[in-house]
């Protein structure tokens, strides 16, 4: 797909089953398959209807970024759709994001309400794409799919409030679009800590672009589908000196390169090597002059665990070995490890809807199996609050280039935002 052309319909798009092959609406009289496929139909249809007013407001997102806690633009656009289809969406009270409700308080059976979240910010990056709605905002870009996530929620909405006019919502729903999922600490916790806004829910959903999977795919699994991530910064001081002199002095330099390669070698015989621990360094910043040995520098980078008792100890296990690893080299050493996501946990009966509500709106073998990334994503603070899960969300177009996440060059196939509506607008309504 050239994403530079206008958008595809979904009726030209060869799903992975014909929605001819299902009737419309509920069947009056009919069993609980017949309405399931029903209401599939109904959410297909209703879908398509909206397919090009979502691309071109996915557009609009991908082309004006903001970073976290700044998307108050984003905000507003979202609110001024949603009060357009007589919605009532309530602004957080941290800055920017929203919920908005949909249907009733309460199920039949006396359920709470179904959550679906989508991620509103940026990143710090310059985008690279040459889409021609490419990022208006020199570097920052869409480059997580964050604008994806949000146009989805935001359409399976739409449709979740027709059908609620129609009468066939019988549980209800709240939009979480929730700011700075980029950052520690992020907007799920402000949320959580901060709002009362995930009372009244008792399952929630979310889905996350994956330019792995072919468009018309969603990749599932149960148990934990990221892993955790700390943040870790190193910043080591000495009196410095000359580089003629170095047994004058703590060399800087030569002790934050004994960290970078020996402290990931000890935290591998420290901990359980099934726990997957992986601390890689992004950023290593000292001196600014060949001859002269700095007085400081500093040290960057991410520590990611696939499991979370793992998690709970690693931290302490970085700092005990960077200042073990230094302690030869008479500099002072300081680490800080900021606590930044646990894994996301998919709740396996959560899951098993998901992956029904896939099978009926976009095709029977729509559901592929994903790995566990090493990514973290800070959904998972909902899932130690409410049973839920999160999928992949393929975007690659059949055939074509594999693009990574957090890169500028960053380019989905559109057709994917109507797979997402009907995934996230099913597992809702079934």
């Amino acid at each position: 797909m050239n994403p530079t052309q206008p958008p595809v319909s979904l009726a030209d798009f060869d799903l992975i089953v014909s929605n001819d092959e299902m009737p419309v609406g509920d069947v009056p009289g009919g069993n609980a398959t017949d309405v399931v496929a029903g209401l599939a139909a109904r959410v297909g249809e209703l879908t398509e209807q909206l397919e090009d007013e979502l691309v071109a407001f996915r557009r609009d997102v991908h082309a004006h970024p903001e970073l976290s806690r700044k998307e108050v633009r984003t905000t507003q656009a979202v609110a001024d759709r949603l009060r357009a289809a007589g919605l009532e969406p309530r602004l957080l009270p941290i800055g920017s994001g929203l919920v908005c409700d949909i249907g009733p308080d309460h199920g039949p059976d006396g359920e709470g309400r179904v959550g679906l979240r989508a991620d509103l910010d940026a990143l710090p990056l310059q985008e690279t794409s040459g889409v021609e709605f490419a990022s208006t905002q020199p570097g920052v870009a869409h480059a997580c799919g964050h604008d994806v996530h949000t146009t989805v929620v935001l359409g399976a909405g739409l449709v979740l409030a027709r059908l609620h006019e129609e009468g066939r919502l019988r549980r209800g729903v709240r939009l979480f679009f929730q700011p700075a999922e980029e950052v520690f600490p992020g907007g799920a916790e402000d949320i959580i800590n901060r709002t009362s806004e995930l009372d009244g829910v008792d399952r929630i959903a979310a889905l996350h672009c994956d330019p792995k999977f072919d468009v018309g795919h969603v990749g599932t699994r149960i148990g934990p589908i990221t892993s955790a991530s700390d943040s870790v910064i190193v910043t080591i001081t000495s009196p410095g000196g000359h580089t003629s002199r170095p047994h004058l002095t703590g060399d800087v330099v030569f002790a934050l390169g004994q960290v970078i390669t020996q402290t990931p070698a000890v935290l591998g015989r420290r901990l359980d090597p099934r726990s997957g621990v992986n601390l890689t360094w992004g950023a290593v910043q000292a001196g600014s002059t060949p001859n002269a040995i700095p007085s400081t520098g500093v040290l960057k980078g991410t520590l990611r665990c696939l499991d979370v008792r793992a998690w709970e100890k690693a931290g302490e296990i970085v700092r005990e070995a960077v200042e073990q690893v230094v302690a030869p080299y008479q500099v002072n050493v300081s680490v800080t490890v900021t606590h930044g996501v646990p894994p996301v946990e998919n709740q396996t009966e959560a899951t098993c809807d998901l992956e029904d509500a896939v099978r009926d709106a976009v095709g029977p073998d729509a559901v592929q199996l994903t790995e566990q990334s090493m990514g973290g994503e800070d959904f998972a603070w909902y899932l130690r609050k409410v049973p839920g899960t999160m999928a992949r969300l393929g975007v690659r177009t059949p055939g074509g280039r594999t693009y990574d996440l957090h890169q500028g060059d960053l380019v989905v196939d559109e057709r994917a935002i109507g797979v997402g509506v009907r995934t996230l607008a099913q597992f809702a309504v079934r």
